[in-house]
């Protein structure tokens, strides 16, 4: 049986806002932390708007440096619709790069690992497609927000 390869349609850039990181500690995990999203854009091909003052990324960081995002928050499109984005994924690299990127320098997204999936999800029957999508990610950290590529998996 041949099965199709998916392909990857840019769907839309996330610039997000971040607020201060409050460190929780160390949980059965690794190190918790949780890094409030405060707002931010969406600009795209498929998806516009703004990133409300609501959610969070709620990380755990590992033994081995790697950083669990789990991040919940929501976007008002430039039309007035709500759409929840729930976005999970890795961060790692090299320690030089980890700790660069911690201490708030610009670090090229091609020294790191920064990668995601996404799953977007709306009652606004314009944008009922984003419920039966899945999405896919690549990311880039900067001192007070992170920069996100979606990608449609079609």
């Amino acid at each position: 049986m041949d099965l199709p390869d998916p392909s990857l349609e840019h769907a839309c850039d996330l610039s997000v806002q971040l607020g201060e990181i409050r460190e929780m500690g160390t949980g059965r995990a690794g190190q918790r932390r949780i890094i409030p999203i405060t707002g931010g854009t969406v600009s795209g091909p498929l998806l516009q708007g703004t990133i409300l003052n609501v959610g969070a990324d709620w990380q755990t960081i590992f033994d081995n440096d790697v950083a669990e995002l789990d991040t919940r928050y929501a976007m008002e499109t430039h039309d007035g619709a709500t759409i929840e984005v729930i976005n999970y994924g890795f961060r790692h690299g090299p320690q030089s790069v980890l700790d660069a990127i911690a201490r708030g320098e610009n670090v090229a997204p091609d020294q790191y690992y920064m990668r995601t999936h996404a799953r977007l999800e709306t009652g606004d029957r314009r944008y009922e497609w984003v419920n039966r999508t899945l999405f896919t990610g690549v990311g880039a950290r900067h001192k007070q927000s992170v920069l996100v590529r979606l990608y449609a998996i079609r």
